[in-house]
């Protein structure tokens, strides 16, 4: 169940990549729950509209993420939508890729993982950041992975992309410091998702296996924790990593 924290977002506006389903649509309930005017952004129209009416946003756009024009025209048009400010954004569009060894991984697999998780995740803080700036307050919370930090056999075009969000996370973070915009990233354990439909269900066997708690995650367990990062009370850490993964990394 969502714990609501009335007013927490009065006033704050949001963009949330990703935004169709899983932890990105999650959140960006939490969010406007919580007093946030809010901007869906996913690649299929009808998909991120009927995502909108559900959780409440007031903006949408359709678009691929790597293309960094549309990702440039998008921001712009959002903050406009948005009433002139973006505070907040969450960059959670992401895929699996192949799950396979690295010596039969698809090359286009490869190239299309590494496309979407980390260059269209480069992309968007990239549109966003000078709006922050302007205003002299942001926060960016970017969704990377427990396998950007141990990496998953099988998974080495999304255990790669998600290193290098974490990677891009610090460096931006560091950037950014002492300026108001705060960058963060969220590292889950496996969670309930559509996102699974992507992965064979001895991929996803394996990741509940490495988990201590011995169960997967809920995604509104990930989304609270987006939701602080997100928030105010989120104010002397920056380039870091948060991790909701029932124990399974604890560094």
């Amino acid at each position: 169940m969502m714990t609501v924290f009335q007013g927490r977002f009065d006033g704050r506006t949001a963009i949330v990549t990703g935004g169709a389903s899983g932890l990105g649509k999650e959140t960006a309930r939490r969010l406007v729950a919580e007093g946030a005017k809010v901007a869906l952004w996913d690649v299929q129209e009808d998909r991120v509209v009927a995502a909108a009416a559900d959780v409440g946003a007031i903006h949408t756009v359709a678009l691929d993420v790597t293309d960094a024009a549309a990702v440039e025209a998008a921001a712009q048009a959002s903050h406009q939508a948005l009433g002139g400010r973006v505070d907040i954004l969450v960059a959670s569009a992401g895929i699996t890729g192949a799950t396979v060894p690295v010596h039969e991984f698809p090359l286009d697999s490869w190239r299309r993982t590494i496309d979407i998780n980390l260059n269209g995740l480069f992309y968007c803080c990239r549109a966003v950041v000078p709006l922050m700036l302007a205003q002299g307050y942001g926060r960016i919370v970017n969704v990377a992975s427990v396998a950007g930090k141990e990496g998953n056999p099988n998974a080495s075009a999304y255990s790669a992309s998600k290193a290098g969000v974490i990677g891009l996370t610090k460096s931006l973070g560091k950037e950014l410091a002492g300026k108001g915009v705060m960058v963060n990233s969220i590292t889950p354990a496996t969670f309930d998702s559509p996102i699974l439909d992507q992965l064979p269900q001895s991929q996803v066997d394996y990741m509940r296996s490495k988990i201590p708690m011995g169960r997967l995650g809920h995604v509104e367990e990930s989304a609270a924790m987006v939701c602080f990062m997100a928030s105010e009370e989120c104010s002397f850490t920056t380039a870091s990593t948060f991790d909701t993964s029932g124990g399974r990394t604890t560094y």
